[in-house]
């Protein structure tokens, strides 16, 4: 379906907004290949909110990210600010002329989504300024929840609920956080190579891991059974998040359903292959392919044209 469809779909009229809707859309399906897939199979008119949620979190994401192109930390950190203002101002004054912000505005307003939800994504994101590793799944926690939970929750007054949503709000976060923890196991390489490491130290040491040896592992590309072993744990913790996330998949509006559930088994297929390669993530970075993307999202969305 064309941008322009699913922009009719939810009623958004306005030129201007329809344009930065667009713009949302379009970072959508430039970097987030398995997340797009997914928002293929909600209904249209759920569908141009949760570009506009993916927009800004990518735009930020990207600041924070990006660290090998030659910015210094004040720099990303004078961005950072630029954003919160421009999210400030837009909060006070219900506008922007930001076309991100201008769209996650009119989707905050319509699905009445906290502004606090917003504000601990942007703690967290000016964490990784600073933070390069945390000492205790506590620590960690902390990020965790900016960085992933309160994605869950700014999501969920999209995707719509059968119970209230207070009711729906635990396994929403948990889901957030069950994906962030498959992309922490996924990036472990990359992310080591931007000088962060989202792994509690204390765990790691108790596997007799540090930031040296997952650093030679790195560079020299062998496979350290120590690692292996410290990933085979965090392997389970995030399983355990996917678990406390499951019962969600059923109060959410069945029109909504196929997209998560989608989401939900190609997150899970990470971990899945990360078991396959024996917990080596360092000397690769495991991919769900193209096809069994399709695989899984083929049939689902059948169900959700049942569904609508």
């Amino acid at each position: 379906m064309s941008a322009d469809r699913e922009l009719d779909a939810a009623k958004i009229t306005a030129p201007g907004l329809r344009a930065a809707y667009r713009h949302c859309r379009a970072l959508n399906a430039e970097h987030g290949r398995t997340f797009y897939l997914a928002t293929r199979l909600l209904p249209a008119d759920r569908r141009p909110a949760v570009h506009a949620l993916y927009g800004f979190a990518r735009w930020v994401d990207d600041i924070v990210d990006e660290v090998h192109d030659g910015r210094t930390p004040a720099e990303r950190d004078r961005e950072l600010a630029v954003v919160e203002q421009r999210l400030a101002d837009g909060l006070a004054s219900g506008a922007s002329d930001d076309p991100v912000i201008s769209a996650l505005l009119d989707t905050a307003r319509k699905y009445e989504i906290p502004p606090a939800h917003f504000a601990d994504f942007m703690v967290s994101m000016r964490m990784d300024l600073t933070v390069t590793d945390y000492p205790t799944w506590d620590d960690l926690a902390v990020y965790v929840h900016g960085s992933a939970a309160v994605i869950g929750l700014q999501v969920l007054p999209v995707l719509g609920t059968t119970v209230p949503r207070a009711e729906a709000e635990p396994a929403a976060a948990a889901l957030g956080v069950a994906f962030q923890l498959t992309n922490f196991l996924r990036d472990v390489g990359e992310d080591l190579d931007r000088g962060r490491v989202y792994l509690p130290a204390d765990e790691l040491a108790a596997c007799g891991v540090d930031r040296e040896l997952l650093a030679w592992s790195r560079r020299t590309g062998r496979a350290d059974p120590r690692v292996r072993a410290a990933v085979a744990e965090q392997v389970r913790r995030a399983r355990r998040a996917y678990d406390d996330a499951a019962p969600g998949l059923a109060v959410l509006d069945p029109r909504s359903r196929p997209c998560v559930a989608t989401a939900f088994r190609l997150y899970g297929r990470i971990l899945d292959l990360v078991e396959r390669a024996e917990y080596d993530v360092l000397t690769r970075r495991v991919v769900v392919s193209q096809g069994r993307r399709l695989v899984v999202a083929l049939p689902a969305l059948a169900r959700a044209a049942l569904a609508r």
